[in-house]
């Protein structure tokens, strides 16, 4: 017999043989883990690519599964890589980000979130829980100084690398306030109007 031992420190997390079974040559026996230089993978939209790759700042957060905003931890990558090429279908770039070998709370196989630094810009934002979808409209409800709710249609980009916002590209007015909740708002909006056909 031989002692086969790992090219580093980990955790074996999956043998591939049992005691007495022969290995062939080229036979992998073991899958390990280095919980020292781990690394963590995401996709890229093509529009923000350039910023990405120039900048190459970015941070990884674990957020909470039970409040969702809340972040139980945040690192800066040490080294961002972008793959030169994009996937077929959605157009992503995707890009690994090495995390800082000091941290204590990331594991392999964890779900993760990466904010990436791509600069500054003035850019009007709206949540994109607000924004309502009806066949070619695309709209929100605008609540004005007197709290009456208007529909107005807009024009928006597309998403942000956050997920939750989209830029108001056209229809809306800086300092504007929108109804994020679209269903409860379209009620109102239909009281309003009956109360102003109302004799």
């Amino acid at each position: 017999y031989t002692v086969v031992r790992a090219p580093y420190a980990g955790i074996v997390v999956e043998r591939h043989v049992e005691v007495g079974e022969m290995a062939r040559p080229g036979t992998p026996l073991m899958t390990g883990f280095s919980l020292e230089h781990l690394r963590a993978s995401a996709s890229v939209p093509q529009n923000v690519m350039s910023a990405v790759r120039k900048i190459r700042k970015a941070r990884i957060s674990l957020r909470d599964p039970l409040q969702p905003g809340k972040r139980l931890a945040e690192v800066a990558a040490q080294k961002v890589t972008v793959f030169p090429f994009a996937d077929e279908k959605t157009h992503d770039f995707k890009v690994r980000l090495q995390l800082p070998q000091d941290h204590a709370i990331y594991y392999p196989g964890m779900f993760v979130k990466a904010a990436f630094d791509v600069g500054s810009a003035q850019k009007l934002l709206v949540p994109a829980q607000a924004v309502v979808h009806r066949s070619e409209v695309t709209a929100v409800y605008v609540v004005d100084e007197n709290d009456r709710v208007s529909f107005r249609q807009v024009r928006v980009g597309g998403r942000l690398i956050n997920g939750d916002q989209l830029e108001a590209l056209a229809g809306l007015d800086a300092g504007e306030r929108v109804a994020l909740d679209p269903v409860h708002a379209g009620v109102v909006l239909k009281e309003q109007r009956a109360g102003s056909k109302a004799p």
